[in-house]
């Protein structure tokens, strides 16, 4: 029932829905039990002699038609008021489906940065998607049933032992061992290969998108056996579970499937019991007969019980899924936000780990930005450089310390003022498979097509319209626009141009770069660092000798600080890192023969 209260929740104005549906239900299966009443009453007609049935008068014709006619309007009617049973419930699933997906969304949305690094986008999307599908399955369909399958049973019963209550209970047994092996095999067990089955359904999925996603990769390196063995894997642990949860199965279904369908060696000994004990042959073939019709529906009803337990169990473990995947720890929101009454930027001893890591990514880091300057962070991998870069626009919260902009905590700045005042750059491309237009747009929406120019012409982007039939109305991906590394940067660049931020972060943005969109790139630099403060990851140091302070990083701490040329006379890390640097600026390839 937790799980009911949980998904009413989320139906909103359509949680009144749900229980007029299980009415509706009740009311249908109620209405289907009626023709097999009708029908016994005209089996009794058709071997009773002529005005042997108290209050029965006419032709047999007469008496038999209109109760023939009576068990098919019942019969209509019970499917017609099942349908709006169905009708409302629907109404009521889409309602939920859509606000699961909306708020799932809502909440990953928020989500800091590091949450995209645990999770992938394939888990990401089998945990929304089929979860939120699988919530609409039972509400939809198992849900109305509930009250009828509680109901239905009741009322069998009762009518039963009001005909005969020795063949109500031999008519029973069957039903009571059947449903104590339904349960039976229904147990903890089956929870557990529930859960397991789940798991092993998303990690396949995960799996399948990033073979997909990854497959140039695998087929530049010829690697396409190796990359396959974590698909196969996932692949093969589902198929495991399969075959497992069939086998736990095979004796317990056969079994119930006999018992339950054997009703008729219980009855028809009772009733030749009977027969020969109370010697009313007529009455008690009629019992029998309607017994026989009416029996299978607890056949029908331990059937139903068994879906709507197994739906209702994977209703809430998709619930618990969803609620899971966004108990990771989201950014706290403050009381009072404060107005940004600067640009600068400031570090004041922070340090920061990684959720689940034990070692500290950086280490009690000072430093100043000065507004309307630049300061470039360089170090070897995993020195803490882009993590320095991800605090300033609050991607995570700082361990100790506090990051400041215009001397004022990142974590008091209103989210959508502190995304207005920096504009993003990162090695990685983040590009839409829509129009370049929509893409360069994506930085200010309401941009006019003066200030889209302006920003294509200064991130030197010209090129790349000029050479596109569409210009900026071709679209990037499947419909035939491919760009590349530096191209797509070089777009990026025009993206941030024209959000025109005050604070500019650029994470080795020349990562991907040939030499001439390097250049290209360096010149964007230019236009979209002016006047702006500054903050730039760089490998490639000749990128960083312009720059008002370079900061040294070395395993999460400064290890040094000052211009190019005052690192360069301290005869420090800088200087080893800038003669490797050259080192390898001047390798050539040579043949031997």
């Amino acid at each position: 029932m937790n799980t009911l209260k949980k998904l009413q929740s989320y139906a909103g104005g359509r949680k009144a829905l749900f229980p007029v549906s299980m009415a509706l239900s009740a009311l249908a299966a109620l209405a289907g039990l009626l023709p097999y009443i009708i029908i016994w009453l005209i089996v009794r007609e058709l071997f009773a002699p002529d005005g042997a049935v108290a209050g029965s008068g006419g032709s047999l014709e007469q008496r038999i038609i209109p109760l023939a006619w009576w068990a098919v309007g019942v019969a209509l009617g019970s499917v017609a008021i099942y349908f709006a049973a169905l009708w409302a419930s629907h109404l009521a699933a889409f309602r939920v489906e859509a606000n699961i997906r909306r708020e799932a969304m809502r909440k990953i949305i928020a989500m800091p940065l590091g949450f995209f690094d645990s999770h992938t986008s394939g888990r990401i999307r089998k945990i929304i998607d089929d979860n939120a599908s699988t919530t609409h399955s039972f509400l939809a369909h198992q849900l109305p049933d509930m009250a009828a399958t509680a109901l239905v049973p009741v009322a069998v019963i009762a009518l039963v032992f009001t005909f005969d209550w020795l063949l109500g209970i031999a008519c029973l047994v069957p039903v009571v061992i059947a449903l104590a092996i339904m349960m039976f095999a229904m147990g903890e067990n089956g929870r557990q290969f529930m859960r397991s089955y789940m798991n092993s359904l998303e990690e396949m999925n995960s799996e399948a998108v990033e073979y997909v996603r990854g497959i140039p990769v695998v087929k530049v390196f010829q690697q396409t056996i190796f990359s396959f063995k974590n698909f196969h894997r996932s692949i093969m642990d589902y198929n495991r579970l399969v075959i497992q949860y069939t086998l736990m199965w095979e004796k317990p279904m056969s079994t119930y499937t006999v018992v339950i369908n054997s009703f008729v060696f219980f009855l028809a000994p009772v009733a030749i019991l009977l027969t020969g004990y109370t010697g009313n042959v007529a009455s008690i073939l009629l019992d029998f007969f309607l017994f026989v019709l009416i029996t299978p529906v607890f056949s029908c009803c331990v059937m139903k019980s068994m879906y709507l337990t197994q739906a209702m169990d994977l209703a809430g473990q998709a619930v618990e899924r969803l609620e899971n995947l966004t108990l990771y720890k989201t950014l706290t929101v403050p009381a009072k936000t404060k107005p940004v009454n600067g640009y600068g930027i400031c570090f004041d001893h922070v340090s920061f780990t990684y959720p689940d890591m034990a070692k500290k990514a950086l280490i009690d880091v000072s430093f100043s930005v000065p507004q309307g300057k630049t300061v470039a962070l360089v170090g070897a991998s995993g020195s803490g450089k882009t993590t320095v870069a991800r605090l300033v626009a609050r991607f995570w919260e700082a361990s100790e310390g506090h990051v400041q902009i215009g001397n004022v905590d990142v974590n008091c700045i209103n989210s959508d003022e502190l995304m207005q005042s920096v504009s993003f750059v990162f090695q990685n491309t983040r590009l839409f498979k829509t129009t370049l237009l929509e893409n360069i747009c994506y930085g200010k929406p309401g941009a006019t097509p003066e200030e889209v120019e302006r920003a294509v012409d200064a991130a030197q982007c010209r090129d790349i319209i000029s050479r596109q039939p569409l210009g900026l109305n071709a679209c990037i991906g499947g419909e035939g626009t491919y760009l590349s590394g530096g191209e797509q940067q070089r777009i990026l660049l025009a993206r941030a141009i024209l959000k025109n931020a005050p604070i500019v972060i650029l994470d080795e943005a020349t990562a991907f770069a040939d030499p001439e969109s390097e250049h290209l790139i360096y010149q964007a630099f230019s236009a979209l660092s002016e006047g702006k403060t500054v903050l730039m990851i760089a490998h490639r140091l000749t990128s960083v000798t312009n720059a008002d302070r370079i900061l040294v990083l070395d395993n999460g701490q400064i290890a040094e600080s000052g211009t190019h040329e005052e690192l360069l006379s301290q005869n420090g890390l800088y200087l080893k890192m800038w003669n490797e640097y050259q080192q390898s600026v001047q390798w050539t390839l040579r043949f031997v023969k």
